[in-house]
């Protein structure tokens, strides 16, 4: 009996041998593969921080966060203009903010096994934003881990399945189209600039009564409601739930740090606890299963009253496109629409909310610019409320959007993957690496903007942005190339129309208890909300 059980521990120490010279054998293939990368990279004169085995410089990115944490001091409630428009990407990605100091605005890192290209040179970021082949799509490692969140939708999707994608949603977004929705807009508003009233009254009946508001959460609903009603018909108390849940599973997913540059497999040292994963994986079944409801809702009141049919909005198209092709399965169909509508939900709302956040902080603190747009208010439509014609005469808003978008765009990067070997510029790119463009960093640039880029000034944009800096190209609030974002037209003229609302009922100024602490949840969003300080006009 006793020989038995050793040659059994025999046998099952051999293959743990086995199994473990195996991993080594095909993870140091794939880190030589990745070396001959790194070293393509490196003739052509980039240089960068040297990747450790198998972590690559997972590590070095750890210690230098939790080094940056430790000196961080409390959220600061200093409102000068020097703490407020200070560069927050030396906090929010040390990592990538002590590398460009000591490599230049071009270098190259790991994750892992995977290779990475910085790009923060606004000629290249310029050619990065003219390739157009369907070569350079999103990284595949990051569109896995954001699996949960955006399905297979426009968000996610890369090559031809991203194209077809695009070309349906896109139409949605069109300027005539967003023309169309600034009555929804000024609509869904309503409630947001009564609530805001009804504070201030409770504070007294004088001239002088003042109410203070965090604005974030009444934002996200205004913006929600506006998606649900302008893209899938139906009011925000019937998808509240959906975006609450999105919400939910956007901070679990932030919470797990630094998720965005972690490699997949062996080595990958920042996956999600089993604990946090089972919460995002509910999560999303929940979401999934809310927006089908809406789904099948609107195709029984179709079935019902043929003439909706005929309303053409996102929900419809979707439909329509999923069911034109007799080849494709119910299950896929039911999928094409539902992570659609997710990926619309989440970056139609979310992003537009946390901007105009930015606007009114910025705004508080800079009450000349309030002025100034109530000027062109009394101009323009003297009734306080804008419509499709009045709102391209408003200079100046437009302007101040621009500014804030600037120093506070809610996207922190325009992140590439070369799926071949490409030429960007004169920089050969080798297949597989990604490429990553720090958009705050080039958008502080004072190369490109001028030796006040950290400073809030409007002006700078009041002849386009064309004139406001040196390389147009390395302005990218929207993003980048062929995947500049679809929404770019939706989200300004809703920022638009929500600031004139709000300025032409209401001054305001920065509350005391404001904690100025930018965090990265996705996007990059107050950490701790915006509270502002509101008086009736």
């Amino acid at each position: 009996m006793g020989e038995v059980f050793l040659a059994m521990r025999l046998v099952c120490s051999m293959a743990l041998v086995c199994i473990f010279s195996w991993i080594l054998y095909v993870y140091g293939n794939i880190w030589f593969k990745t070396q001959r990368v790194r070293r393509k990279l490196q003739k052509q004169g980039m240089k960068g921080p040297p990747p450790s085995f198998l972590h690559g410089n997972l590590p070095d990115m750890q210690r230098i966060q939790a080094h940056a944490k430790s000196l961080a001091k409390a959220p600061n409630c200093n409102h000068s203009d020097q703490f407020l428009a200070h560069d927050y990407t030396s906090t929010l990605f040390p990592y990538f903010e002590l590398w460009r100091k000591q490599y230049g605005p071009l270098y190259t890192y790991s994750t892992g096994m995977k290779q990475h290209l910085y790009v923060n040179q606004p000629e290249l970021v310029r050619e990065l934003n003219r390739y157009m082949s369907l070569d350079l799509g999103k990284p595949t490692y990051v569109t896995n881990k954001l699996a949960p969140l955006l399905g297979n939708g426009i968000l996610r999707a890369n090559g031809l399945s991203w194209a077809h994608q695009r070309k349906l949603v896109a139409a949605e977004f069109f300027m005539d189209k967003v023309k169309g929705m600034v009555g929804l807009m000024i609509e869904s508003a309503q409630p947001l600039l009564t609530k805001w009233e009804q504070m201030i009254e409770g504070q007294g009946s004088g001239a002088n009564a003042i109410a203070e508001v965090k604005v974030d959460e009444d934002l996200r609903e205004l913006s929600a409601d506006v998606i649900s009603r302008v893209c899938f018909g139906h009011s925000y108390s019937k998808g509240k739930e959906v975006f609450s849940k999105l919400r939910s599973m956007q901070k679990a997913m932030s919470k797990e740090g630094g998720f965005l540059f972690a490699p997949t497999g062996f080595c990958n040292i920042l996956n999600f606890s089993s604990k946090k994963q089972n919460e995002i994986n509910s999560l999303e079944t929940e979401i999934e299963s809310l927006i089908w409801e809406l789904v099948k809702e609107r195709k029984r009141e179709c079935s019902e009253d043929s003439s909706l049919s005929s309303e053409k909005d996102l929900m419809q198209l979707l439909l329509e496109s999923s069911m034109s092709d007799e080849n494709v399965g119910k299950e896929y169909s039911k999928s094409f629409i539902v992570d659609n509508c997710k990926n619309i939900y989440f970056a139609g709302h979310e992003t537009t909310a946390v901007a105009a956040s930015w606007c009114l902080m910025l705004l508080a603190l800079h009450p000349e610019w309030q002025d100034r747009i109530r000027v062109e208010v009394s101009q323009h439509c003297p009734n306080g409320i804008p419509d499709v014609d009045s709102l391209p005469l408003f200079k100046t808003v437009t302007m101040v959007i621009q500014e804030v978008l600037r120093l506070y765009p809610p996207a922190a990067f325009v992140s590439r993957e070369a799926y071949e070997d490409i030429k960007i510029g004169d920089l050969n790119i080798p297949k597989g690496v990604c490429v990553w463009t720090l958009i705050p960093t080039i958008h502080r640039d004072p190369k490109v903007w001028g030796p006040n880029a950290n400073e809030f000034k409007p002006e700078r944009f009041s002849e386009g942005v064309s004139k406001a800096c040196k390389i147009p190209h390395a302005y990218v609030p929207f993003g980048a190339g062929n995947r500049l974002c679809l929404g770019k037209n939706f989200a300004m003229v809703q920022l638009k129309v929500v600031l004139i609302l709000i300025i032409s009922k209401f001054s305001f100024t920065l509350s005391p208890g404001y904690m100025h602490s930018p965090a990265y949840a996705m996007i990059v969003e107050p950490g701790h909300g915006v509270h502002i300080l509101i008086q009736k006009i």
